[in-house]
């Protein structure tokens, strides 16, 4: 575990580094160990390692962890991207299937887990740039072309971004069970007509300005016992593929969100509040390329609203859009129902794979000029958007 040098009077006080430090029970290797004894499960041979992209984000040098599995497989590649609070590991229970006969990598994204934790910008555009940027970075320096991208929750999100500025990367998007697609309720919706108590109210405004697991970190050593009777029922999850599930998935997630909270200052950036986005993917999806396709995998008993899903099913008549919901299946569909959730992925891989050989077999028929000034200015839409509301942002911006 690293430790500051300081003098002898700053170290005296209770809130210097040092004493922080000491006081949350966590290590960046600590949480190697916690991520091995998880990664045990996995029958498929993989490669773990530090993809660097250099200085992209914070002006500083930047690595991203990353999980490869089959990498030589001839299938299109299944990239993954985890959600909030998450890292590679909680992927264990769909490594050995997905990656039967493709090659699947999964990163730890840019601020959480393994990867560097670099500052990211306080304007949610910006930050939601960032973080698009350093997968972009993360796709050249691993060598993919293109791939078929998996998000999940915050990953869905990302993922939805990085597909509007990098269409020509993606051959498909999955999105599970995405966070930040719907408008967050007005005051006057019928369903937010609760009589909400003023001390509730206002413990609320003060929690505002914090990231979302201050909790964990100001715990110090209560924060591993605060994550495992936090959320039992996500360890049941894991508990007939990892032994002793509680301890070791508690212990990763603790490790994993009480390093310095750079990524979760990312999210906190892009939320209005935790359960929406600042700027709703719902009215943002419409400038992706109408040759990307999209499938919504939800969880019938998840807290994530699925009303955009078929909002955007409904209006992309052009497009490939597949909506699944999963019955049983909660926020966490891959590990609730990974059946299900696996049949589903690889038709979407498979459908990607045969798009792949079409393209392939008419490789000598070369778009004519209308086509390619329709692709171009599909691509210009989507990177205009984009910039029109960071625009306004900034200039809302105090």
């Amino acid at each position: 575990m690293a430790f500051f040098h300081l003098n002898s009077k700053a170290q005296d006080f209770w809130w210097s580094p040092r004493n922080y430090i000491q006081w949350c029970p966590t290590s960046m290797s600590l949480l190697q160990i916690a991520e091995r004894r998880i990664l045990k499960v996995i029958k498929t041979p993989f490669e773990a390692k530090y993809v660097n992209i250099g200085k992209c984000v914070g002006g500083v040098e930047n690595k991203i962890w990353t999980l490869v599995l089959n990498k030589n497989a001839e299938k299109t590649p299944l990239v993954l991207l985890h959600g909030f609070a998450s890292g590679v590991a909680l992927w264990c229970l769909n490594f050995d299937t997905l990656a039967w006969n493709r090659p699947v990598y999964a990163m730890d994204l840019l601020g959480f887990g393994s990867s560097s934790r670099p500052n990211f910008s306080s304007n949610a555009l910006e930050a939601e740039s960032q973080m698009v940027k350093s997968i972009e970075e993360w796709r050249k320096q691993v060598g993919l072309d293109k791939f078929v991208l998996l998000g999940h929750s915050m990953g869905g999100f990302l993922a939805s971004a990085y597909a509007l500025q990098h269409p020509d990367r993606v051959s498909h998007v999955i999105l599970a069970d995405p966070w930040g697609f719907p408008d967050r309720p007005s005051g006057n919706d019928a369903n937010t007509r609760i009589r909400i108590p003023f001390w509730v109210k206002g413990i609320a405004y003060l929690l505002q300005p914090f990231n979302p697991l201050w909790l964990i970190r100001v715990s110090g050593p209560l924060g591993p016992r605060i994550v495992q009777r936090a959320r039992p029922d996500i360890f049941r999850k894991y508990a007939e593929a990892v032994e002793d599930a509680d301890v070791a998935i508690s212990e990763y997630i603790y490790h994993c969100n009480a390093q310095n909270p750079t990524g979760e200052a990312c999210f906190h950036a892009m939320m209005a509040s935790f359960g929406w986005a600042k700027y709703p993917m719902l009215h943002r999806i419409s400038a992706l390329r109408s040759d990307v396709p999209l499938t919504f995998i939800y969880g019938a008993r998840s807290w994530v609203d699925r009303h955009p899903g078929q909002i955007i099913k409904e209006n992309r008549k052009e497009s490939s859009v597949e909506m699944h919901v999963i019955g049983g299946a909660g926020h966490h569909v891959y590990a609730d129902k990974r059946d299900e959730f696996h049949r589903l992925v690889l038709e979407a891989c498979e459908s990607a794979d045969s798009l792949s050989v079409a393209r392939n077999v008419t490789v000598e028929e070369k778009p004519s000029e209308a086509e390619e000034r329709v692709h171009e200015l599909q691509t210009e839409i989507s990177h205009t958007v984009l910039g029109v509301m960071q625009a306004t942002e900034t200039l809302e911006s105090p």
